[in-house]
């Protein structure tokens, strides 16, 4: 199967225990994750290969966060170090009518400070045949913008397949670059864009035409992402694939999940989980975009399929503590037949 490298930052995620305000900690929790190694992970749990790329401090945490990646079968040899710090999230779990909450302590983290030059992509993508990024990556820093552009550019050159998350994160930012123009520029070298109506809309203007997109509650109509679809094409035309996750929020605990993929000429739509009881929501996009890339290399053209795989799978990672997803090709085969009652398997 093709090998896929994924790039971005990695982080320490501290977080109070179940349910608990900030204000009551008094110890945390702790995990390793980021959407470009949330993605590493799943493809890796799938039986992808898959090296992630990014840059590390040479100390104890830099190297507890390089061994996590092992752990899970990721690829880490082609990881660079340099830099003081590895950066840190720290999330508040929210549940019912009270929303999360995350706090980045991030600035002048390792990646934060790479600089162009720092990797060698030609080497990197010698044996690659998937690049990914997301919309993370260059929110970080100027310095890191400048690095995944110098990937995309090389990916491109080398013909691989180029996707992108576009995450827009309304926390990141703050360095003063332009938003816009960076993520138009680092977008038009990709085949696969995911992203919903808020990163659309945040990073390129682009907005639903002629419909009013509710996200709260279970009204949420795939149909109505059709507009934004056919802008995001128009806007870049090397894209071969659009994807949105609909993401409805009856609340923090019950959230209704599916997704869409438009192809150019045909609009795929999954069926809707009712996912109630949340464990966890951070890295569901991640785990998304992970079950997409498995499925758009594993089932021969079949884009209904990807699509249904990409949903059941993110659907699962909601019941898991952490940043990745920790399920199997069979767990998510499962899902997708209709077997959601949970009982035990002995």
């Amino acid at each position: 199967m093709s090998k896929v490298v994924t790039f971005g930052e990695i982080m320490l995620r501290l977080a109070p225990p179940g349910f608990l305000r900030f204000s009551q900690a008094t110890n945390f929790e702790l995990v390793y994750g980021g959407g470009e190694s949330n993605v590493a992970v799943s493809l890796a749990n799938f039986g992808v290969s898959v090296d992630f790329v990014t840059r590390l401090p040479k100390n104890d945490i830099g190297q507890c966060a390089l061994m996590e990646m092992r752990k899970h079968g990721v690829g880490v040899d082609k990881i660079i170090h340099g830099g003081d710090r590895l950066g840190i999230y720290f999330l508040e779990t929210g549940a019912v009518s009270r929303g999360s909450k995350v706090i980045y302590d991030r600035a002048n983290s390792s990646m934060a400070e790479i600089k162009t030059g720092m990797i060698n992509w030609e080497e990197i993508f010698a044996d690659a045949e998937w690049f990914h990024w997301t919309g993370i990556t260059p929110a970080i820093s100027q310095s890191a913008a400048d690095v995944c552009l110098e990937a995309v550019k090389v990916a491109s050159k080398l013909g691989l397949t180029i996707s992108t998350d576009l995450n827009y994160r309304a926390k990141l930012w703050n360095y003063g670059g332009n938003r816009e123009a960076i993520m138009t520029e680092l977008t038009s070298y990709c085949d696969i864009i995911l992203g919903n109506e808020e990163d659309a809309e945040m990073h390129f203007g682009i907005k639903p035409e002629g419909v009013d997109v509710q996200t709260h509650g279970h009204d949420l109509k795939a149909d109505a992402f059709l507009s934004v679809c056919t802008q995001m094409m128009g806007k870049f035309p090397r894209a071969k694939k659009v994807i949105t996750t609909l993401r409805g929020s009856i609340s923090a605990s019950h959230n209704t999940w599916a997704g869409v993929l438009y192809d150019g000429t045909t609009m795929y739509e999954s069926a809707q989980y009712q996912i109630t009881d949340i464990v966890d929501r951070v890295g569901g996009g991640d785990s998304f975009m992970g079950g997409l890339i498995y499925g758009l290399l594993t089932f021969n053209g079949d884009d209904q399929k990807a699509l249904d795989f990409a949903v059941a799978a993110s659907a699962l990672k909601h019941t898991i503590k952490g940043d990745a997803n920790l399920v199997t090709v069979e767990e998510v085969k499962k899902l997708m037949g209709g077997d959601a009652s949970g009982r035990v398997a002995r």
